[in-house]
């Protein structure tokens, strides 16, 4: 069995945004030459997300909405974590969104459904962010 390690290196500019990184995790299946195995997509950040959902700018903006009506930011005493950062939305957000996704690889290939992409979910920007793509198979 072969195993392969990539990390991107992610930074927005705010506070809170979705980035497909669809592409990317399809370069590094391509890299690894794993024709038949698994795929794990992982933040490395307890404020930040990966998951797979279609790639709609409509959608997105209902993610962003729905997830500030669950979590609102502020204000920021409402949550007990923020007593060095106000991020305590962030880590909710990040709780429902989930940490990480496994893709099977078959050909070579991300095994998708129709309309599926993977996106990195951050809630709490403006910094540099680490997101590991892992590949085991053959």
């Amino acid at each position: 069995m072969k195993s392969f390690r990539r990390e991107l290196t992610i930074n927005t500019p705010t506070r809170r945004a979705f980035v497909n990184i669809t592409a990317d995790v399809m370069n590094a299946v391509r890299e690894s030459e794993i024709k038949e195995g698994l795929c794990l997509v992982n933040a490395k950040h307890i404020t930040a997300s990966v998951f797979i959902n279609d790639n709609e700018s409509g959608l997105l903006h209902d993610f962003e909405s729905w997830l500030e009506g669950l979590a609102p930011e502020k204000p920021y005493e409402r949550y007990r974590h923020n007593t060095g950062e106000n991020n305590g939305d962030a880590h909710l957000k990040r709780s429902v969104m989930g940490r990480e996704v496994v893709i099977a690889v078959t050909d070579g290939q991300l095994d998708f459904g129709p309309w599926e992409s993977v996106f990195y979910g951050e809630f709490d920007g403006k910094r540099n962010k680490r997101v590991l793509i892992k590949i085991i198979g053959e």
